[in-house]
C-alpha cells in the first residue's frame, strides 16, 4: 500500500459478496464487507453470529485503515491459528485493507485437523476475494474554484469533461450558490497542478483552483 491508494474488494462500503464451500461435508459461508471503521467490522461478526446462532463457529479477520494498521482475527472456539490467521494472512497477502471476513462453519461430521482447517478457511476467504474482485482507492485533493454566477454552468460542464494530461479524471463534488457558484472538484492526489494549468487554459488565467481537503475515493 502506499501513502496515496491502497486496495479493497470491488463494491461501495458496506457492500460485499457472500459465498459457500463444502468441505467433507462442512458448510463453510464466507460474508466479505468493505467496512471503514472496527465498529463496523465487529457489526458484521455479530450479524453472522445472530443469523446463524446454530452454527458451531464463526471466525473472522478484518484489516482497516489506507495503511492496513488495524489488523484483527479470532478463531471463535476452533483450535488456536486454525482460522482467523489464516484468514487474515489472505487478506493481506492480497493487500486488501477496509476489510472484515467472517467464515460461518457448520460441522458435517468429519474432523478436518489442523492443517486441513487451515487450507479451509484460506480457501473460503479467497473465494470471496474472487468473487468480490479487487478495487483501488486514490487519495484525491479537493479543490474550490469560484465563479460568477452567469459562467458557472459552462464551467461546472467542462469540469465535469475535463481529463487532465496525466489521464486522471477530475471529479465534480458539487456547487455551493452563495456569493458566486463555489464548484467543488477532487483530483487524484500529484494531479493539483494539472488542473490549475487547466482551469488557466479554459478560462483564459481567470480561474485558479483553491485547495480545501482531501478524501479516498474509490
Amino acid at each position: 500500500m502506499s501513502s496515496t491508494a491502497f486496495r479493497t474488494i470491488d463494491t461501495a462500503v458496506d457492500g460485499g459478496v457472500d459465498v459457500e464451500l463444502e468441505i467433507k461435508r462442512s458448510r463453510f459461508l464466507t460474508r466479505l464487507r468493505r467496512v471503514e471503521t472496527e465498529e463496523a467490522a465487529r457489526a458484521v461478526v455479530e450479524e453472522r453470529r445472530s443469523a446463524h446462532f446454530d452454527a458451531r463457529h464463526h471466525c473472522s479477520a478484518f484489516v482497516l485503515g489506507p495503511d492496513g494498521r488495524t489488523a484483527r482475527s479470532s478463531d471463535d472456539g476452533e483450535p488456536a491459528g486454525t482460522a482467523g490467521v489464516p484468514m487474515l494472512q489472505v487478506l493481506q497477502k492480497n493487500g486488501l485493507t477496509d476489510v472484515v471476513a467472517v467464515v460461518t462453519r457448520y460441522f458435517g461430521g468429519i474432523k478436518l485437523g489442523a492443517g486441513g482447517l487451515v487450507r479451509a478457511y484460506s480457501d473460503a476467504v479467497a473465494a470471496g476475494i474472487a468473487a468480490s474482485g479487487v478495487r483501488e482507492v486514490r487519495l484525491c485533493r479537493v479543490l474550490r474554484v469560484d465563479v460568477g454566477f452567469a459562467a458557472a454552468g459552462g464551467v461546472e460542464d467542462q469540469l465535469r469533461g475535463l481529463v487532465l494530461p496525466s489521464g486522471a479524471s477530475v471529479v465534480v463534488d458539487g456547487v455551493e450558490w452563495t456569493d458566486a457558484a463555489h464548484i467543488t472538484v477532487a483530483v487524484q492526489a500529484g494531479t493539483e497542478d494539472e488542473l490549475a494549468v487547466a482551469m488557466a487554459t479554459l478560462s483564459a488565467g481567470s480561474l485558479s483552483p483553491v485547495p480545501v481537503g482531501e478524501r479516498w475515493v474509490g
